[in-house]
């Protein structure tokens, strides 16, 4: 079932031949949808930009973003100047916001079809201030017809490295056994090494070895933060964290690794019963995924967190893995799928 919040585009919302659990006419905080609809299951939300109260103010939507799954909502855009321009979808992308429109075959489209970040990709422009390192040019028009199908523009990113860059410190750890921490860590060095001076680090352990690659290292906890604070050059560091709890003390960010195995989670509860709510407000990953869209929002609902991201079962000898990048632009890197 689907949710409708409609303002100036509620006659083309009233053409959409689709089930309705909930519609709203008007104009509303974005405060105000948030607490009506964050713990309200719904499998898509068309949501008019119109009707969000200063809608033209990007940290309006960046708040969106952080209180919902934006693989649910489709946004429907304007055809104001601020909301079309460059800089504005650029902002978009990179809050994690990839299905958005301005026409009834886009929303169309888009209910059956979400945008991964490949598809918008050519929307976003990359330049951080935090982590900078990127010229990129403009998408060709500011206008650009955005329906909800993948539509083809180049984005050209050349890394400069020209300023000292701000460490993140990016840890990964497995709250369902095995759930893959190791091998995500080694995938996302790969990923980010040809843009970001990178270093991937396990703790603990010498599981790294088993990639025959000598660019990765192995520490202990004592030694974690002393190593973190020698490498002035590394921009981003990925730490396997495993039980370290120096580890995650040194660490800007942590995805937290389920694996969503009947099996897994049966024995991830029976260890402890409390586990979820201890990372009920993390960046909780399923990994080694065979969930769809639906099963996530099941699965949401039944254990009471949210995902930040659905990870399917992946190669790790592939170089560039779309699925790898859409979860570090969600994580904040400018990364584009090739």
């Amino acid at each position: 079932m689907n949710v409708l919040i409609s303002n100036k585009a509620n006659e083309m919302f009233q053409q959409l031949n689709i089930d309705i659990i909930k519609s709203l006419n008007g104009v509303f905080s974005v405060d105000e949808i948030i607490a009506t609809f964050k713990n309200f299951y719904f499998q898509r939300m068309i949501l008019d930009i119109t009707a969000l109260e200063n809608y033209k103010d990007i940290g309006v939507l960046q708040r969106l973003s952080v209180n919902f799954d934006m693989n649910k909502i489709i946004l429907v855009l304007d055809d104001s100047d601020e909301s079309s321009t460059p800089a504005y979808l650029s902002s978009l992308v990179s809050m994690g916001i990839y299905n958005f429109t301005k026409n009834l075959d886009g929303i169309r489209y888009l209910i059956d079809h979400p945008n991964s970040y490949k598809d918008v990709a050519q929307y976003q422009q990359i330049q951080q201030p935090s982590m900078p390192g990127f010229v990129t040019s403009p998408i060709n028009s500011p206008k650009a017809e955005l329906t909800g199908a993948p539509v083809t523009a180049s984005v050209l990113q050349s890394p400069v490295y020209a300023e000292a860059p701000q460490k993140r410190v990016i840890g990964v750890k497995n709250i369902t056994k095995q759930a893959g921490a190791t091998t995500l860590v080694y995938m996302l060095r790969n990923q980010l090494k040809g843009k970001y001076r990178t270093m991937a680090i396990e703790v603990d352990k010498s599981d790294f070895k088993y990639f025959m690659d000598d660019n990765l290292v192995s520490c202990t906890s004592n030694e974690i933060a002393s190593l973190i604070r020698s490498h002035d050059d590394i921009e981003v560091f990925i730490i396997d964290v495993n039980g370290s709890k120096q580890a995650e003390q040194v660490c800007t960010d942590i995805v937290y690794l389920i694996e969503p195995s009947t099996i897994k989670l049966n024995k991830l509860i029976r260890s402890d019963s409390k586990i979820l709510d201890h990372i009920r407000n993390k960046k909780i990953v399923l990994n080694k995924s065979y969930l769809t869209n639906k099963d996530v929002s099941e699965f949401e609902v039944e254990s009471g967190v949210r995902v930040f991201y659905n990870l399917a079962c992946l190669d790790e000898r592939n170089q560039n893995n779309y699925q790898i990048n859409d979860l570090l632009n969600k994580l904040g890197f400018g990364v584009a799928n090739g």
